[in-house]
């Protein structure tokens, strides 16, 4: 695990060493464990290293034999040992034991082809100098960042977008439009950053830029319209060896592993998979809060005593201002995912221990796991209950009748309603979006008027549009995967990690276990009223016994409460600046609404929040991004 950098040039104009070295040290927390560059007329190369296997000769950039073909990468190629024995046989000559030597010589024999033959994590910078061009590549779920800035002759690029700020390239006003994007999903998607003149390489896309320009390739697609006709019994089996097969292959490390225990049932089964296939006790960390309902310790207390574990708990405290000053800091753009703030926690305590963690992160978007599935399968039924022109009537009585407090549970709300008068996809889209209201009031008239109509949810129907299936929840599972998982999940998960130089790597992101996944019947997914029903089957000998039968809990904070406590006089200096973005009226409406305990308003809050602390962080304080800042990496 590492962070990369680099310039090149295509007009030959000189890169600086002291240039690379600000951006690789930008990134020091990324890879503590050493630097190194490569120049040439017009390229420089930087990477920074978190030693994990071939510890002795594994530096980095790595050339092939001539020295015409060099890379930086970022990551794990869990097949290398498979891709390195057929290239040997193909003659290519080996200096190191790394898996990032082989992605030289992959190059080397197959061309653009090599992205698609990496099963593993990754995010790739290449340079050929014989055809005078430079690829950037990411990982087909992309767990690994790659930011990029491309003036028509000139790139920049980076693991994080200090390292570009670093290079003293410009990073152009804030695109707007990834502002609105934010307030819908209180994440940036790809391949929009905040800034208008960067932006970042899409999953399971590489870029090649040249002379000629740069040129975008997809080189891999999740496909759920080939679901396969198995018994129950033999997809339990195949989903059990994919997800063992999935585990093993992460093991590889010549640095000491072990694995996050949330208590929750995915986590819990990658380290069950781990005690079946290490000699040794698997070494498993978890935390805990004060607040009852925000702390699963008891859950992975029980799962850790039965499969015998080398169970370590922290009980954590967190400074709220300080985490979030913190977080603004290494996630580099505004991100509104307060479990960022549990999962740097986790991260740390884990850290203290190992230097590679396997995580339980991706089984709820292959299996439909997350409650909101079941709430919109339910809501479609309904739907093919009701008549079209009441479906209308619902959605006109919504705009302007916030609920029907006296009406049947099921009938309750406006919220409902709205999506009553949708189409399922619409329907999907608000459940999993801020409220358009809440948006069109919260944005400034300024801001509105330079949207000029823009519609954020627009990407998100060209993704739902896009999967190659009819199946309701297959659709909504590959929209997740394409936007939720990627630039929340996998984001949140990298930064954090990051943030305490530790490698965290998920099996269920295994890019095979998750094309068997897509492969099973919805039907074994979502049942009874439950989600992972296949899942669950798979794995229920692993667990103790009754273990399968709780509830779902997110790994959360009690954000609401601190609101209400800690945050509350630090929050309202910060979030009522005003400015040409927000409206600051309707903020102080929400917050007071808040304040009273008569609404739950956290969510938008906290987006607000990390929105206004990030600004502060580089907007106002540009030199903080730019550099190793010793004080964001301590907590």
């Amino acid at each position: 695990m590492c962070g990369i950098c680099g310039i090149v040039d295509f007009e030959g104009a000189t890169v600086r060493r002291e240039t690379i070295q600000k951006m690789t040290d930008s990134l020091w927390h990324r890879g503590p464990d050493g630097a190194g560059y490569h120049f040439e007329p017009g390229v420089g190369l930087g990477h920074r290293r978190l030693s994990i296997i071939d510890l002795n000769t594994g530096q980095q950039p790595i050339s092939n034999e001539d020295g015409t073909v060099w890379v930086v990468f970022n990551g794990e190629i869990y097949n290398y040992l498979e891709l390195r024995s057929r290239l040997q046989s193909k003659g290519h000559q080996f200096r190191t034991n790394s898996d990032t030597e082989v992605i030289v010589h992959l190059y080397e024999e197959v061309g653009e082809e090599c992205f698609s033959q990496l099963r593993g994590m990754f995010a790739i910078a290449l340079w050929d100098r014989r055809r005078r061009q430079a690829i950037l590549a990411r990982d087909r779920i992309g767990k690994k960042p790659l930011f990029y800035s491309w003036q028509g002759s000139r790139l920049v690029f980076g693991s994080e977008l200090k390292a570009i700020t670093a290079s003293g390239q410009a990073m152009g006003d804030m695109d707007l439009t990834a502002i609105a994007d934010y307030f819908t999903f209180l994440y940036i998607p790809a391949p929009k950053s905040i800034y208008s003149e960067v932006r970042k390489v899409p999953a399971a896309h590489y870029i090649v830029f040249s002379e000629k320009g740069a040129r975008h390739q997809c080189y891999w697609d999740l496909r759920f319209s080939e679901v396969e006709g198995r018994t129950e019994e033999e997809w339990c089996e195949a989903v059990r060896e994919a997800l063992m097969e999935a585990v093993r292959l992460r093991l590889m490390s010549e640095v000491p592993l072990g694995s996050f225990l949330s208590g929750g049932m995915d986590s819990s089964a990658v380290v069950a998979c781990m005690a079946r296939l290490l000699d040794r006790p698997v070494a498993a960390c978890s935390i805990g809060f004060d607040e009852e309902r925000y702390s699963e310790v008891h859950y992975a207390q029980a799962v850790a005593q039965h499969l015998a574990a080398d169970y370590h708990q922290t009980m954590v405290h967190p400074d709220a201002t300080q985490v979030v000053k913190l977080l603004a800091w290494h996630y580099d753009e505004p991100f509104g995912d307060s479990s960022a703030v549990p999962t740097y926690y986790v991260s740390k305590a884990a850290r203290e221990r190992v230097t590679v963690a396997l995580t339980g992160d991706g089984g709820d978007e292959s299996f439909g796991g997350y409650k909101r599935y079941l709430y919109d399968l339910d809501d479609n039924r309904v739907r093919a209950m009701v008549p079209p022109s009441l479906r209308k009537i619902a959605r006109s009585v919504s705009q302007w009748y916030p609920s029907l407090e006296h009406a049947p549970r099921i009938f309750r709300g406006k919220a409902f309603l709205q999506r009553l008068g949708q189409d399922p996809m619409e329907g999907y889209l608000s459940r999993i979006t801020v409220e358009e209201s809440v948006r069109q009031s919260l944005f400034s008239s300024d801001l509105k008027e330079q949207l000029h109509g823009y519609d954020p949810l627009d990407q998100f129907r060209e993704h739902y549009r896009r999967a190659d299936t009819k199946d309701t929840l297959s659709r909504l599972l590959y929209l997740d995967i394409k936007t939720y998982l990627t630039d929340d999940i996998c984001v949140k998960l990298d930064r954090a990690s990051m943030a305490v130089s530790l490698e965290a790597r998920c099996p269920f992101l295994d890019d095979r276990l998750m094309e068997l996944a897509a492969r099973i019947p919805s039907h074994l997914k979502v049942r009874n009223g439950s989600g992972k029903y296949i899942l669950k089957k798979a794995t229920e000998t692993l667990f103790p016994p009754g273990f399968l039968e709780r509830p779902k809990q997110g790994f959360g904070v009690p954000v609401a409460e601190w609101f209400r406590g800690e945050l509350r006089e630090w929050a309202q200096e910060l979030m009522f600046e005003s400015d040409d973005l927000l409206n600051v009226q309707y903020l102080r409406s929400l917050w007071n609404r808040h304040q009273e305990g008569t609404q739950d308003h956290s969510a938008i809050l906290w987006g607000v929040l990390t929105f206004r602390q990030w600004h502060r962080t580089f907007r106002r304080q540009p030199e903080a991004s730019s550099g190793h800042v010793q004080a964001f990496t301590q907590a």
